[in-house]
């Protein structure tokens, strides 16, 4: 028997074996970038398809929220969200799992949400990208001021 055709089939079968054993959604999962809806990323506080939690959900107490910084808070199905007090009356909120390697940002400071696993910086008002190594933006949750509370809408 070919030496060579022994090596190729035993290539085949291992390749075959690897192929069963490792599921799909760890391949796709470790792609840069992704957000896990399929969706672009959007800004300025719309509600993105696929948006965290349901409507009128309170996250946080307005007062816990310092003007100027920000709170990292949970939200409803286990997701965390960073919320952003631009004024006394306005916030602005985001998924806060960055864009590029899935580590939870910081809490926002002097108008900037860090990531602090490898940099990357975002607009508190917008979460645009201000600094790489991310690529994308963090992805805009729609939220309002109801009362004294921050509200998912």
């Amino acid at each position: 028997m070919n030496t060579e055709s022994l090596v190729s089939r035993r290539a085949a079968l291992c390749g075959i074996a690897v192929a069963l054993a490792v599921p799909s959604g760890l391949v796709t999962a470790c792609s840069s970038g992704s957000t896990g809806t399929g969706s672009t990323p959007t800004q300025g506080g719309s509600t993105p398809t696929g948006s965290t939690g349901s409507s009128g959900t309170a996250l946080v107490a307005l007062a816990d929220v310092p003007e100027g910084g920000g709170a990292v808070v949970d939200a409803p199905g286990g997701k965390k969200i960073v919320v952003a007090r631009i004024s006394a009356t306005e916030v602005k909120a985001f998924d806060a799992t960055c864009p590029h390697q899935g580590s939870m940002v910081a809490e926002p400071s002097g108008g900037t949400i860090t990531c602090p696993s490898h940099g990357s910086q975002f607009g508190a008002a917008d979460g645009a990208v201000k600094k790489g190594p991310a690529t994308t933006g963090l992805r805009a949750v729609s939220v309002k001021v109801d009362g004294d509370q921050v509200v998912l809408t």
